[in-house]
């Protein structure tokens, strides 16, 4: 009886963890090193935890749209730096500094992001070098 108990506490325990598994840290995903600029046009908007993202279309050299990935802060932390959920609307066109993927994928971390109007909003997420933390 012990041991059912037992069991059954580990596995509960064990899959409690799991959501823990799929954060990561700014530094093993980013390389703050080479920083970027995108200006592309909003394709979609994802505002949810742990991080929002968007899809920004950005024309390579042969005028050809390729799609990539922003993430951001949290959203709780996103409106504590001056965003709302509509900030950033699919066919938006938007001018993105940004740190890229290590793993050369079209993925980035978006420090600041400059809407058309002309605001410019920080992106909320943990950087490397500190100058931007998330849910400060």
């Amino acid at each position: 009886m012990k041991t059912s108990w037992f069991c059954g506490l580990a596995l509960a325990a064990g899959l409690m963890a799991l959501p823990a598994f799929g954060h990561h840290s700014f530094a093993a995903e980013y390389d703050a090193s080479k920083a970027m600029t995108l200006t592309g046009t909003v394709t979609k908007v994802e505002w949810m935890n742990p991080h929002a993202r968007f899809y920004l279309d950005v024309k390579d050299d042969s005028g050809k749209p390729v799609t990539w990935e922003l993430e951001l802060g949290s959203p709780n932390g996103l409106i504590r730096k001056g965003w709302s959920r509509n900030s950033l609307k699919a066919g938006d066109t938007v001018t993105v500094q940004a740190s890229p993927a290590k793993d050369g994928s079209k993925l980035a971390n978006a420090k600041t992001v400059k809407l058309a109007d002309g605001r410019e909003l920080f992106g909320g997420s943990a950087s490397e070098t500190g100058d931007q933390k998330a849910d400060q």
